[in-house]
């Protein structure tokens, strides 16, 4: 019996192992379009463009949220439901505030008429920039789910496993926008 139960402790969570497949998938996808920036990048009509501030406060909020979700699973696995819930609340106005600054990033890149339609890098800085938003957005839905069960939610169930989940999906989307920053700093520029 002892060995059964070691046995099953080892295998990874079906949820957990989604989530892994998932975010392989996107991965996937984003190195893909990374790639297509990079062949592309050798045209002779290609645009560079400079990334707005925006892009860089929003890279700070998203970093702390990260620190934020952490601490909340933590908080979650001690039982700390008053310090989870408002580190998770935190947590969600943050990728809130990611997703704003995101938009006013958007909205200067506007304005420099820098759009989907001119070519070079800003349309493939839409499109990457815009797929990251939308992944981030999906993380700020599940947070909200999340804030939404702890804050009114009856079940008393401790299983740390939906926790863990989005903590993993939310600290890829950080990993994923830093990765985007870099390679359009290095890359794009």
């Amino acid at each position: 019996m002892d060995i059964v139960s070691t046995h099953q402790k080892q295998k990874m969570h079906p949820h957990k192992f989604v989530m892994w497949i998932a975010i392989g998938s996107i991965i996937m996808m984003f190195a893909g379009l990374t790639s297509a920036f990079i062949v592309k990048s050798n045209q002779t009509n290609w645009n560079p463009i400079d990334l707005p501030h925006e892009f860089w406060f929003s890279t700070a909020v998203i970093l702390i949220s990260s620190v934020t979700m952490q601490l909340a699973v933590r908080a979650f696995k001690q039982r700390a439901m008053t310090t989870y819930r408002r580190l998770l609340a935190f947590t969600l106005v943050l990728g809130l505030v990611f997703v704003t600054l995101q938009w006013f990033g958007f909205q200067n890149l506007w304005s420099q008429q820098i759009t989907f339609s001119g070519g070079g890098a800003g349309q493939f800085l839409y499109i990457i920039f815009g797929l990251h938003a939308l992944h981030v957005l999906g993380g700020v839905v599940a947070l909200l789910v999340m804030f939404c069960k702890a804050f009114f939610g009856k079940t008393k169930l401790y299983s740390a496993v939906p926790v863990e989940v989005a903590s993993i999906y939310w600290h890829f989307v950080d990993i994923l926008w830093i990765y985007l920053l870099i390679f359009f700093l290095i890359i794009g520029g």
